[in-house]
């Protein structure tokens, strides 16, 4: 079962920025699910939707990294990818990418990537 695959988060200090890339485990498009979200979850907290893009590239963004965080993807990688602008403490989280909606229950959720903003 193809799952999609977050990397990229490190340590950045408040202000600072980083890029986030998500792929499936398998040679399978990135987008056989349909759209491609990216999800966050904070210690103690619940995972949270951050961002989305749809086949024919519509973006969703919660208001909370809205202006930000940019959502793209890459076909010649087979890649979507998160860039985070103007990071603060608020956004430190493990990140996940995976589908939207009810399939997220079917095939799961693969590894996530720590998001760490500290000075």
């Amino acid at each position: 079962q193809v799952q999609l695959v977050a990397s990229g988060g490190g340590l950045v200090q408040p202000g600072g920025s980083l890029r986030l890339s998500c792929a499936a485990s398998d040679s399978g498009s990135i987008f056989s699910f349909g759209a491609v979200g990216w999800y966050r979850q904070a210690p103690g907290e619940q995972r949270d939707l951050v961002a989305t893009i749809t086949t024919k590239n519509s973006t969703f963004y919660a208001d909370s990294v809205k202006g930000r965080f940019t959502i793209s993807r890459d076909d010649a990688k087979n890649t979507v990818n998160l860039q985070m602008d103007n990071l603060n403490s608020e956004d430190t989280a493990v990140y996940y990418c995976n589908a939207v909606g009810a399939i997220v229950a079917r095939i799961g959720w693969g590894q996530g990537t720590q998001v760490t903003v500290s000075s």
